[in-house]
């Protein structure tokens, strides 16, 4: 008889925890931390094409030492952040780490722009296959973002609407930190530059 009673408590656990919303932000959150493990990759895949690419610039552009100089040292900054799993998990450490992956980007955009002054190395094999590296690395950044902010914000609306807010709170889940609107509108220009087209002449 206690068996019994026991399986139907277990029962009723189970659909009360369901028609709160327990499922989904249980399956949300696993969603996220898969979601945000790529973006994690991707973004370690950027850092690691770097060195190479400035090394390779600064064989024909060594003179551009400011611009060599800012994409190392963002890219040391976004090294010193640590990027864990945690990470998403605390506000203030989720904006340093945005903040220090949108100096990288800009980093490398002043240096994709310098490298047009420079024929040589944009004609360059080495130079041009980093450059389609960095370009599709980008694009997959920004894919695995998308797919984090889609995880996070269903995960959010579950976390705030009632009543699944309450089975939240009893189980200590918590809203996510998201990517910032402004960083949205940079990611979707990635860096880019059109070795196609001529450099126009100086008027």
């Amino acid at each position: 008889m206690s068996k019994r009673i026991a399986a139907l408590i277990a029962l009723a656990a189970t659909l009360l925890l369901s028609g709160c919303g327990y499922n989904t932000l249980q399956s949300t959150d696993e969603q996220i931390k898969a979601s945000w493990s790529e973006v994690l990759n991707q973004y370690q895949r950027r850092a690691d094409l770097i060195p190479n690419l400035v090394e390779t610039v600064k064989g024909f552009a060594a003179q551009e030492q400011q611009v060599l100089l800012g994409v190392t040292q963002a890219r040391a900054k976004v090294g010193a952040v640590q990027a864990t799993p945690e990470l998403i998990n605390d506000p203030q450490a989720f904006a340093r780490f945005q903040q220090a992956q949108g100096e990288l980007s800009s980093a490398l955009s002043r240096l994709l722009v310098v490298v047009e002054k420079y024929p040589e190395l944009k004609s360059d094999a080495n130079f041009r296959d980093l450059q389609a590296q960095l370009e599709g690395t980008e694009n997959r950044i920004a894919v695995a973002r998308n797919r984090y902010i889609k995880a996070v914000q269903q995960y959010n609306v579950t976390v705030r609407s009632f009543p699944s807010n309450l089975t939240a709170m009893l189980f200590g889940f918590k809203e996510k930190p998201q990517f910032t609107v402004e960083d949205e509108k940079a990611i979707s220009r990635p860096p880019k530059v059109d070795f196609g087209k001529p450099a126009a002449a100086p008027k």
